[in-house]
């Protein structure tokens, strides 16, 4: 296991139409969106006012054409790209796509958890913390939550792999356990056994200045929220929806008093 905390630095929207898609979270969300200027592929990114917070691109044909589904993944970061992908094969997760270097960009590679859940892995060009986390501030990453198959089992799993501690078990009666867990501070998000309608994946929460303004939105715009609003431990609301694509995200803020 690395010494460095890996932490959530980037948040990318896989889809089977990105106009349509840039449409949608420009009017629900907020962000804008901006070429990469990446050679030979449409890559774009996502921007919170003047803050890039992730990318939009479509999803290549060869895992189309594999059965992959419109779905947001977020991006670990590593000391060493390969040498995680080494360790994290040895504890029981896989390889989408193998290490790739992105010129002026960094060193990466499409994995999964032992439970199937996917993510990234990457080592970054440049230095400093990366703007797509803050709890709170509108438009950027509020929450991360883990539905698996085996919680504690998954925890573990990133634990040995990234570093993670384990902040607080909730009981949730009949759901089981909400287990949350940390990057060396405050709680960053929750790992729980997946609802029968999800297979194991990871949902990511943006924040919004309104719950209920923007679950209006989500509908007016042709997505569906499945779940809420409802409030949380600590007084915020969240929804859970569908894009118009059919890919999962999640929204967290304060309701209109």
């Amino acid at each position: 296991m690395s010494d460095t905390i890996s932490h959530l630095i980037w948040y990318e929207l896989m889809t089977s139409d990105i106009d349509a898609a840039a449409r949608f979270y420009g009017e629900v969300v907020g962000w804008s969106v901006v070429p990469s200027g990446q050679p030979g592929q449409d890559y774009r990114q996502w921007k919170a006012g003047d803050l890039a917070i992730g990318g939009l691109m479509a999803i290549p044909p060869d895992a189309a054409a594999h059965g992959m589904r419109p779905l947001w993944a977020g991006y670990l970061n590593v000391d060493d790209v390969d040498a995680a992908v080494e360790q994290l094969v040895a504890a029981g997760g896989s390889v989408h796509a193998p290490p790739w270097d992105l010129p002026g960009v960094g060193r990466m590679s499409m994995v999964a958890d032992p439970q199937g859940a996917m993510f990234y892995v990457m080592s970054p060009i440049g230095n400093g913390p990366s703007p797509s986390h803050m709890p709170g501030k509108p438009g950027h990453g509020g929450w991360h939550e883990l539905h698996t198959t085996d919680w504690r089992g998954a925890l573990d799993f990133y634990a040995s792999q990234f570093g993670w501690g384990q902040s607080e078990a909730l009981d949730m009666g009949a759901m089981g356990t909400y287990l949350l867990f940390n990057t060396g501070g405050d709680a960053v998000g929750g790992v729980m056994n997946s609802p029968d309608n999800f297979r194991p994946l990871w949902l990511y929460y943006f924040n919004v200045e309104n719950i209920d303004a923007v679950k209006d939105r989500v509908e007016a715009a042709g997505g569906e929220v499945f779940q809420g609003p409802h409030q949380v431990p600590g007084g915020s609301w969240i929804i859970q929806a569908r894009d118009p694509q059919g890919a999962m995200f999640a929204l967290v803020g304060p309701r209109a008093t």
